[in-house]
């Protein structure tokens, strides 16, 4: 069965920092390109930052450029999502995502989701 699970989600202050963490099970992320979505309130959901399985190409929304990164370790089948300088405007419930071919972060592509993990900024 595919799963993919979120977390590391909490309430931090403007300026922290948080990692999430996307944990695989079923499937092997390796192969997959992978993208992290978020969610505010009344809002759409918008893609912060794919990437390919190759991690030759990665989309970005400016947004969050500069402040956030994703990584893997294949050995756990996870992939991170590290955010900087966190700002009020991030607050959202992120997830992550998966898509057999890359193609930036249009949602429409990525097939399997996972359920989410809230994120709050607030001081």
């Amino acid at each position: 069965q595919v799963q993919l699970e979120e977390s590391g989600g909490g309430l931090v202050q403007p300026g922290g920092s948080l990692r999430l963490s996307c944990a695989a099970s079923g499937f092997t992320l390796d192969y997959y390109a992978i993208g992290w979505f978020r969610q505010a309130p009344g809002k759409e959901r918008e893609g912060v930052l794919c990437i390919s399985s190759s991690g030759g190409s990665t989309y970005i929304a400016d947004s969050v450029k500069g402040r956030f990164t994703i990584s893997r370790d294949n050995a756990k089948n996870t992939v991170y999502l590290q955010m900087n300088s966190l700002k009020p405007e991030d607050t959202a419930v992120y997830y992550c995502a998966t898509a057999r071919a890359y193609r930036y972060c249009l949602r429409n592509e990525y097939a399997y989701w996972g359920q989410g993990t809230q994120v709050t900024v607030s001081s």
